[in-house]
């Protein structure tokens, strides 16, 4: 389901194959790190990714992909929107960053390269917030249910 409207909550969290999605932007290892320890603790994902529903483009969630490749996670919990479209997630840059300007357009174009900004380089805004959630490992490890 694609939401375009009204808070997310955990039924809009679709288990999505880890093959589809792509990265635009690199990831700090040392935070990946921690996040990794995190994660084993918990035993699972406490936070959905971020996606582009149209071309599996990871707009926030980046170090949680990462993650899901370390553990050689099948799938991943993630909040898919239609990105180009939709009016509730808007993207800048962050302080520091060597663009001048980013877009929506950008982003997706990045992900398609297979190519990848630095760290810190879009930051996207949500008008909701990503739901908590709980999704084991051993659910993720598996292609379906």
């Amino acid at each position: 389901m694609v939401r375009t409207y009204m808070a997310w909550d955990s039924e809009d969290v679709q288990l999505v194959p880890i093959s589809w999605l792509k990265p635009h932007e690199e990831i700090n290892v040392r935070g990946r790190d921690k996040l990794l320890d995190m994660t084993k603790r918990w035993k699972g994902y406490t936070k959905p990714l971020l996606v582009d529903s149209e071309t599996g483009t990871i707009l926030d969630g980046h170090h949680r992909y990462s993650i899901g490749l370390v553990l050689n996670l099948r799938r991943l919990p993630a909040i898919c929107v239609n990105y180009l479209q939709d009016e509730n997630v808007s993207v800048s840059l962050w302080p520091g960053s060597d663009l001048e300007s980013i877009t929506k357009d950008d982003v997706i174009n990045m992900a398609l390269s297979g190519k990848v900004y630095p760290p810190k380089t879009s930051k996207h805004e949500l008008k909701n917030y990503l739901p908590p959630i709980h999704v084991l490992l051993d659910i993720l490890l598996k292609e379906s249910d």
